[in-house]
């Protein structure tokens, strides 16, 4: 079996053609592929915060090219550049709070641009934002090969939330591993969860899957622990918005409960993110801002009420998964098994 994953590498959510950043509408998918154009910083935060553009690596890829925009439109338009495009910046950075590749990303950028002049920062800001999109593809393409290696044949996998090539630079960091599982020919079933409140399990995960000729069956959030049960999973495989120095682990709202199932079933659960998801600044999972959005979220599905109406809602969109939980961390560095802070901290050095 061809072992040549660029088969499924043909999706791309985020696109710059100067002076335009095109994000793939993931709120329409897959009824329509549509993309929407960004022409301003105050665009393309939006867009991160409208669920546009998600996924860690593909949030900070967005940032990245949207400090580009902001440079290039504060430097035309003369003044203070330094004070506008530093208030440009924290727009981008507030964007959403959980996912550390977006504050990740800017932090590269202010780096590689402390000192310059305007001009300078305009074409380092750029180059800056392409090598971040570049190492993030080539970091996905590094785990999906050695995350692949874990899995014996014969298996079964669950992945949970959308974790391909929509919400990364290109192939994904979860689904690469996926991917690479079934192309070496140790997968045999695929499991996705949808995902709640956004379905992006059900939207997204399938429709990249599907487009890869790959099988894959989809299952409600609540049952991965029956198909463990079942012996049916023999890997739970997830991305990260945020990894801690201890190796706690914050991701989609329903991973907490996925690796709780697996640490009861005998399943293994497999966290793969690229070094920029590493958070080693944050000690623990306890200190992780978890964003909350809007309850209506869970009230109504695209404007369809589906609870009563004056019904309340808790919406918190991501959970933590302490590290304990944890069968191994998969990053293009190399593999963390049982992760604790000291076995991070050695592969950081």
């Amino acid at each position: 079996m061809s072992t040549d994953l660029s088969r499924f590498d043909h999706v791309r959510a985020v696109r710059f053609d100067d002076p335009v950043l095109y994000l793939l509408d993931q709120r329409l998918l897959p009824a329509k592929r549509e993309e929407l154009q960004c022409t301003t910083v105050v665009d393309v935060a939006q867009a991160i915060t409208d669920l546009v553009v998600r996924g860690a690596p593909a949030i900070g890829i967005t940032a990245a090219y949207g400090t580009v925009i902001a440079a290039q439109q504060r430097a035309a338009q003369g003044g203070d550049f330094f004070t506008a495009w530093s208030d440009d910046l924290k727009l981008l950075a507030a964007a959403r709070p959980t996912a550390v590749n977006l504050v990740w990303a800017i932090e590269q950028i202010k780096q590689a641009c402390a000192g310059l002049s305007v001009e300078d920062v305009v074409r380092v800001a750029r180059r800056t934002a392409d090598q971040i999109a570049q190492a993030d593809l080539a970091a996905n393409y590094a785990m999906a090969a050695l995350g692949a290696k874990l899995i014996a044949p014969g298996s079964g996998v669950l992945t949970h939330c959308n974790t391909g090539s929509l919400a990364t630079g290109g192939l994904g960091t979860a689904l690469g591993v996926v991917r690479a599982g079934v192309a070496a020919g140790s997968i045999d079933r695929v499991y996705a969860a949808e995902t709640r409140p956004w379905l992006q399990g059900a939207r997204l995960t399938l429709w990249e899957l599907m487009q890869d000729g790959i099988e894959c069956e989809l299952i409600a959030d609540g049952a991965g622990a029956w198909l463990m049960s079942q012996n049916q999973v023999q890997w739970v495989i997830v991305g990260a918005d945020r990894v801690c120095a201890n190796g706690d682990v914050a991701n989609k709202i329903g991973t907490l409960a996925h690796a709780c199932a697996a640490r009861q079933f005998g399943a293994k659960f497999m966290v793969v993110a690229p070094w920029s998801t590493l958070d080693l600044n944050m000690a623990s999972g306890d200190l992780i801002d978890i964003e909350q959005r809007d309850p209506a979220e869970l009230l109504a599905y695209r404007d369809t009420r589906v609870a009563p109406e004056h019904a309340r809602a808790f919406n918190p969109v991501f959970d933590v998964t302490p590290a304990a939980l944890v069968d191994v961390l998969v990053t293009e560095r190399g593999l963390i098994h049982d992760p604790t802070t000291a076995k991070i901290a050695e592969l950081a050095d």
